[in-house]
């Protein structure tokens, strides 16, 4: 058992939840709670730290036979990210999609995002995603790092089933996906059709920009049309996770029906 915060065990568990740097070199993210062990792929937990009254409460059946470590309680909650951690902490391999992971489904249905810094926006977008029948999602560098473990808790277990991309040429990463046929419509308070007048049973992707500027222009004018949801009161627009919920799910909506 682990009884000191000095341990490099839990020196590397703080680090590995402040420094994304460190979660690359490393090539695991860290998730926490019940929930999201028991949904975590088991050949891709590295290592499982649970604290010591959770261990005395479920015992060795709750690990499923994975490397475990047991940490006192205070030392425990000192390794968390969370004020109130649940008693298990695991490391988990890093995924590694390609572009062409992101169109394996047939009939895709795709979300861009361009320099999105909220980490609860970006999780809420894959845990959205997910539940609408989005097959991948395309980022650029600027984006929160998906990993962090603020996005990792709002994906309430989604990480591990929605494919994502980052790409160092949002523009390319663009082109290449019109070039396999992907319509592109860009959520943009310019756009002259609502979203939901437009026919998105075929391949397509929506652009979702920055919380507070939105897509910058070059980006913008690579999609194939500009889309806007009306708005009532005076309500210019709405967060980037909802305003892409809306999107997914009018896409979802209409796919039902063919």
């Amino acid at each position: 058992m682990i009884t000191s915060t000095s341990n490099p065990q839990v020196k590397n568990l703080q680090q590995l939840g402040r420094k994304a740097k460190l979660r690359n070199e490393q090539d695991v993210f860290l998730v926490e709670g019940t929930k999201m062990y028991l949904e975590a792929p088991a050949e891709r937990i590295r290592k499982v730290y649970l604290s010591q009254s959770l261990y005395e409460e479920k015992g060795e059946s709750f690990v499923k036979g994975h490397d475990v470590e047991i940490l006192e309680d205070r030392v425990f909650a000192a390794a968390c990210d969370t004020k109130t951690p649940q008693g298990v902490l695991c490391m988990v391999q890093q995924y590694h999609y390609r572009l062409e992971d992101l169109l394996k489904k047939k009939n895709p249905l795709l979300m861009i995002l361009e320099n999105l810094q909220d980490p609860g926006n970006l999780g809420t977008i894959l845990r959205t995603a997910e539940g609408a029948g989005v097959t991948g999602i395309l980022m650029d560098r600027e984006c929160v790092d998906v990993y962090n473990p603020k996005t990792i808790r709002s994906t309430m277990g989604s990480i591990y089933r929605m494919p994502f991309v980052y790409v160092e040429d949002l523009g390319k990463g663009i082109q290449d996906l019109k070039d396999k046929g992907i319509t592109t419509y860009a959520a943009h308070l310019e756009g002259t059709n609502s979203y939901d007048e437009e026919d998105l049973t075929n391949p397509c992707a929506f652009l979702i920009g920055n919380e507070g500027n939105g897509l910058r222009r070059e980006i913008a004018d690579m999609a194939d049309c500009y889309v806007k949801i009306p708005m009532l009161g005076q309500v210019e627009s709405l967060n980037a996770a909802i305003a892409s919920s809306v999107l997914m799910f009018e896409a979802a909506r209409q796919r039902r029906k063919v």
